[in-house]
């Protein structure tokens, strides 16, 4: 990886580009140099707190004045250059600011967002003591640093969450700035209501950890139901994962006469508008009767899709019950294929067994949580797509304090 002193931030992209993966970086090495200027007074940057006794205080106070990054800008700069200061100028004194790290639940979603951005990720360490207790530990300092710190909470999920906790309270505990959740995949979305009397909401309860634990904002994809968002106590910023499957099967179905199909009727708000966004295509729905948890019996489908092929979305992949089932019912009213797009591949078993059996022509996933290798192997009709130029394009926004939405208009 290139320095990142010679690396430099270009200007803001499109939703397009950021998706199509252009660079966010320029290529070429520069470094800005400073205009000559007449001779001023010398000014401290400003520091740290010292372990100076009150006297040693007092005297530094008298004899030298802390000023601010402006005044420093305006003293190397002067004030008619200082206008002329581009955004990777700006960025040689900002840049240290920006901290990311990584969980050890995908590490090579990390690694590609850490890519994109030009950045290197920040050294931790992170391990398990016999008793299976987590200890962290940051290996840089990062007073006044905003964080970033990437960990979907996918399976096994109890630990991931806990690392997660733990690791924002080691940043906490070092005087961080600011402290941002990356969470690709969030665990126990789907626990969002009571369905029935004496159940727990522990998509709430998770908001409140985190939100306790110290962070002060969080980024995640595509929540179980939108509402989750109003769990959170702080700024939630929610990435629409699936908006990456759009030009990929744009592209790939062209001029294909296609359906989008919304494998329940709690899913018809997602399928809409991803129909809407793929040339406003039509809808179909699946009637779903759940008998219990992980298990699902279709009953009818409205919407017509003979000789058509059939988009099946969903927010993730469990067992992949619900989407067998309803391409099992698609290909008996006479779709002519059914592809099938999800953003979490969470494949708890037998998922793969289901998705492979002839059913699908296509399944589409993205990176938020790990794909084995072996999975790829054993099913050759799945397709992973990373979501990680979405999510650093976000990273990059939610540090620059610009807009995120605009990423989806």
């Amino acid at each position: 990886m290139k320095s990142v002193s010679h690396i430099q931030r270009s200007v803001p992209m499109s939703a397009k580009q950021a998706l199509k993966g252009v660079p966010l970086r320029a290529a070429t090495r520069t470094q800005w140099h400073a205009p000559a200027q007449k001779k001023c007074r010398a000014v401290s940057m400003p520091m740290e707190a010292a372990s100076a006794s009150d006297d040693e205080h007092t005297d530094a106070t008298a004899q030298t004045a802390t000023v601010g990054w402006d005044t420093i800008l305006h003293a190397a700069v002067g004030e008619k250059n200082i206008l002329k200061l581009n955004d990777q100028s700006m960025e040689q004194f900002t840049k240290t600011r920006l901290r990311l790290f990584a969980g050890t639940s995908n590490k090579p979603l990390a690694e590609e967002i850490a890519s994109y951005m030009g950045l290197p990720l920040s050294p931790v360490t992170i391990k398990r003591f016999a008793d299976g207790e987590i200890y962290v530990q940051i290996l840089e300092s990062i007073r006044g640093c905003d964080v970033f710190i990437i960990q979907p909470t996918c399976p096994p999920c109890n630990d991931n969450i806990m690392e997660l906790l733990v690791m924002i309270d080691a940043c906490r505990r070092a005087s961080a700035k600011s402290i941002t959740a990356v969470i690709p995949y969030f665990g126990y979305a789907r626990a969002d209501r009571k369905v029935s009397g004496r159940e727990s909401i522990a998509a709430k309860l998770m908001a409140n950890l985190i939100t306790e634990a110290g962070t002060d904002r969080v980024l995640v994809v595509d929540l179980h139901s939108g509402q989750g968002v109003g769990y959170f106590d702080i700024p939630v910023d929610l990435l629409h994962g699936q908006c990456v499957a759009l030009e990929y099967l744009a592209s790939k179905l062209g001029n294909t006469d296609y359906v989008v199909v919304s494998p329940d009727v709690g899913g018809v708000a997602r399928a809409r508008a991803f129909a809407k966004k793929l040339n406003d295509a039509p809808l179909a729905i699946i009637d779903k009767r759940r008998q219990g948890h992980n298990e699902a019996e279709v009953m009818n489908l409205i919407g017509e899709v003979d000789g058509k092929v059939a988009i099946m979305i969903d927010d993730m992949i469990d067992t992949g019950g619900t989407l067998a089932g309803g391409a099992r019912l698609l290909k008996e009213r006479g779709a002519k294929s059914v592809i099938a797009c999800a953003t979490h591949a969470v494949f708890s078993p037998p998922a793969v067994e289901r998705l492979s059996s002839g059913l699908f022509d296509e399944v589409i996933v993205t990176n938020t949580m790990p794909v084995t290798i072996e999975n790829q192997k054993m099913f050759p009709q799945l397709t992973v797509l990373s979501v990680a130029n979405l999510l650093g394009e976000a990273i990059w926004r939610v540090y620059n304090e610009s807009s995120v939405q605009v990423l989806f208009k």
